[in-house]
């Protein structure tokens, strides 16, 4: 009974079986079948091998959201060279409350304001490099996954006497409260004041003045490798001594999440304006460098991603069985399409010849009979 019932089993199965044997002795072997397989192999290779590379490789996908942090503090990156003495100028940032923040992480030292050869080359890759960020920005991510890195600051030339150094690199960071602020750089030491804050510029020369300056980083939040910020390397040149520039920065939070790193930073965007400051022609202002900030509210989520395994075992099998089953109809309908032209001409030859033995010998017929008109 056992028996019986493992037989009517076996013999289900083997009704079910969607993959049937064919008999060798029912296989044929051609030339085309083997060239067309050959072909559909080396497709399936190549397209495999490309497909390998699509699955290595990466893409950054962007993500937007509410930014809920507003009570940690901001943290600004600054390293500018202007071309004055240090005892000349001062820098600190003033907030949207008329909060004076103070200054004490910067550092003032003395250098030249003309950079050495290999910082030079350096400055000049840099600005190339924003160039092309501007036109390419996909350019970002491929340095977002490299998490290139730049060689360290140009340091001072310590060879050089304090009387030879004729500019000021400010350098350091400053924490300020997360809301729209006023970092500048203008003549004279900062005091508090009732009503803010004021600048000791009275015992400043105004044949001194000299605001030419390059920015050689201004970054917010984390300072992290891959990001190249949109003034790093931008050097100005006051035409002028009484010389305003002004730089309106947008500021945007960033999570930033790759297979190198994951760190929280700002990103910002920046509009540029300079103009000369002449009292007597109704352009007011301070001559100095201003750089107004404000924080977007909304926060950017930046993350490296990668194709699963099982999306690429499932495109593979797609490539493999596809080039198969389609190279398989291409050559049953070739095939097919030349046995169709062979009959027709084998036909056609039979036919011309039965015409040639009738005419010839009487309209005897070397054709068996039957109806050939099609």
């Amino acid at each position: 009974m056992r028996r019986l019932t493992k037989k009517k089993a076996l013999t289900l199965v083997k009704e079910l079986d969607a993959f049937p044997k064919v008999p060798e002795s029912y296989v044929e072997s051609t030339a085309s079948g083997g060239t067309v397989s050959l072909i559909a192999f080396s497709f399936m290779a190549v397209l495999a091998f490309l497909e390998f590379f699509v699955y290595r490789n990466t893409w950054m996908k962007y993500e937007y959201e509410v930014d809920k942090d507003f009570s940690s503090k901001l943290k600004i990156n600054v390293d500018i060279t202007v071309a004055m003495r240090c005892q000349y100028i001062g820098a600190d940032v003033l907030d949207l409350a008329e909060t004076m923040v103070a200054s004490d992480g910067l550092k003032y030292e003395p250098v030249n304001f003309e950079l050495p050869p290999e910082q030079r080359l350096w400055h000049m890759t840099l600005l190339h490099i924003q160039e092309r960020l501007r036109v390419e920005h996909s350019l970002q991510d491929v340095l977002f996954k490299t998490a290139m890195k730049g060689p360290p600051p140009a340091s001072s030339h310590r060879e050089d006497s304090t009387s030879s150094l004729t500019a000021c690199r400010i350098h350091g960071h400053l924490y300020v409260n997360k809301v729209a602020g006023n970092f500048h750089i203008t003549v004279g030491k900062s005091i508090p004041h009732p009503r803010g804050h004021a600048h000791l510029a009275a015992l400043v020369s105004h044949d001194s003045y000299n605001f030419s300056h390059r920015i050689d980083h201004l970054s917010f939040g984390e300072a992290i490798p891959g990001l190249i910020n949109p003034l790093d390397g931008t050097e100005k040149i006051a035409p002028d001594s009484n010389h305003m520039f002004q730089y309106f920065i947008t500021i945007v939070p960033t999570k930033l999440n790759t297979y190198r790193l994951s760190a929280e930073t700002h990103q910002y965007s920046v509009t540029e304006r300079e103009r000369a400051i002449n009292h007597a022609a109704g352009s007011h202002g301070v001559s100095g460098i201003f750089m107004k900030y404000d924080i977007s509210s909304l926060m950017v989520k930046v993350t490296e991603q990668h194709m699963p395994l099982w999306q690429f075992l499932v495109r593979l099998c797609g490539i493999i069985g596809g080039i198969f089953s389609t190279t398989g109809m291409i050559h049953s309908m070739v095939g097919f399409l030349v046995d169709v032209i062979c009959c027709k001409f084998q036909l056609g030859a039979y036919s011309r010849l039965n015409d040639s033995l009738t005419a010839q010998g009487g309209g005897q017929s070397v054709l068996p009979p039957g109806d050939y008109s099609q």
